[in-house]
């Protein structure tokens, strides 16, 4: 099942045409999947920074920073795309919503499957 873990990218790709056959705000397309993508590849960043640490304290420190700054990082863009224009201000707040709940949806479905098994049959 490791295909599903970009299912999220799948789906944000697949609301460039509705964005588009909508007539929504394609500042609104950008802001939004700009402000996906760049949370999942800092969330990427840190979580192999986060494996690769013996330390426990490092990698909750690593882990917190990580989810409060992604979630600056997604306010700020939201916010910036909305100064420049409500709708598409709008357009990418929703947009992420849509694509982090089926995300977030997907992961919690999937996470027993990427746990390595421990213990023997014997």
């Amino acid at each position: 099942m490791p295909y599903l873990r970009y299912a999220d990218l799948i789906l944000l790709a697949a609301a460039l045409p509705v964005f588009l056959l909508a007539g929504w705000p394609m500042l609104g397309y950008l802001g939004g999947a700009f402000a996906w993508c760049a949370q999942r590849a800092v969330q990427a960043w840190t979580n192999k920074k986060a494996q690769e640490s013996d330390n426990p304290a490092r990698v909750a420190g690593i882990v917190t920073g990580s989810m409060i700054g992604r979630g600056w990082l997604v306010a700020l863009s939201i916010f910036g795309v909305g100064m420049i224009e409500n709708d598409a201000g709008l357009a990418a707040g929703v947009l992420f919503i849509v694509v982090f709940t089926f995300y977030f949806t997907v992961s919690i479905a999937t996470r027993p499957f990427d746990q390595p098994k421990t213990g023997s049959a014997a």
